[in-house]
């Protein structure tokens, strides 16, 4: 552990001028005394770190010293094609290895190239999970993420939408996180699926490996799941009647793709520009909740007992507003 510190903190040196004890303290999570004892026994063991006293001072290593300790492991060189995305990689166990990765890249780097990490981390940031959400780490996750890095077969417990619990072996391909939720994409029983993994309760990982199938492309499979997933849940139909501004904004309320294709389908606005649309969506109950987020801006036809409930509604929202 005391190894792998010192190593960090000369290549943090390295790619810096100078820092002060309690950056490296920070960088490192450590206290400052352990940070000059570090500093000593670096330089005990002849790296030429150099101490400046003051209050402008720190520590840097001195003569152009380089190290030669740069080359990537494979969890490292693997981890760096995911730094942009801190809070995935944290997740996932990764974080250190990340951090590893990007400290020996830009130790060597030129002199004048060792910001461009920063300069570019304070540019783009990609949060991954919905507005008003506090996504949770499912715990199984890690365990996961190691199965998928080393093709390992894992043996699982997983609860099904309906609460039943099946036990399954899996060959895990990839992970998925798509608006704040983990998913793995896995081969059982010779079929490809789609598991949440805040679903898993249990998650052995073999020694077992499998072979993986070369012609498995992730980001086109789950785009054509999460496309037949989108379109399996819609289950019924409701008719509507939209203004242009209502038209406009339906696409944020509902599926967009079946949004667009009934739009299509529609005939032309009437006399007063409004179109009438069959949407077809989850339920009823999920409709009137997404639906009555456009007020004013769309009119419901059928089914009757759905109108009857945005009746109701209207009528209770006059009589708020006077």
């Amino acid at each position: 552990m005391r190894a792998a510190r010192l190593i960090k903190m000369v290549l943090l040196l390295q790619s810096r001028p100078m820092m002060t004890a309690a950056e490296l303290a920070q960088e490192l999570e450590v206290s400052e005394r352990t940070i000059t004892r570090d500093a000593q026994a670096l330089s005990e063991a002849g790296v030429p770190v150099y101490a400046d006293r003051g209050r402008a001072g720190g520590y840097r290593l001195i003569g152009g010293y380089r190290t030669r300790l740069t080359g990537l492991a494979r969890s490292e060189a693997e981890a760096l094609f995911l730094s942009g995305l801190p809070g995935a990689l944290r997740e996932m166990g990764l974080e250190d290895a990340a951090s590893a990765a990007r400290l020996k890249v830009s130790a060597a780097l030129l002199p004048s190239l060792r910001d461009a990490s920063d300069s570019a981390a304070q540019r783009f940031h990609l949060d991954a999970p919905g507005w008003y959400q506090e996504p949770e780490t499912p715990p199984l996750l890690p365990a996961l993420a190691e199965a998928v890095w080393d093709d390992r077969r894992v043996r699982a417990h997983y609860g099904r939408r309906d609460g039943a619990a099946v036990e399954r072996e899996l060959e895990p391909y990839g992970l998925v996180l798509k608006a704040g939720t983990w998913y793995v994409c896995a081969r059982a029983d010779g079929d490809f699926r789609v598991y949440r993994i805040d679903r898993f309760t249990a998650v052995s990982v073999t020694e077992e490996r499998f072979e993986r199938d070369e012609t498995f492309a992730l980001p086109a499979f789950w785009d054509e799941r999460a496309a037949g997933f989108a379109r399996s849940i819609l289950h019924t139909a409701v008719v509507v009647r939209v203004s242009p501004d209502g038209a406009r904004r339906l696409p944020y309320v509902l599926d967009r793709a079946a949004v667009e294709e009934a739009l299509e389908a529609a005939g032309a606005p009437d006399a007063d520009g409004w179109t009438t649309l069959t949407l077809p969506v989850e339920s009823l109950d999920i409709a009137y909740g997404q639906l009555l987020a456009l007020g004013p801006e769309l009119e419901l036809l059928e089914p009757p007992e759905l109108r009857a409930r945005f009746r109701d509604a209207s009528v209770r929202a006059a009589r708020l507003y006077g």
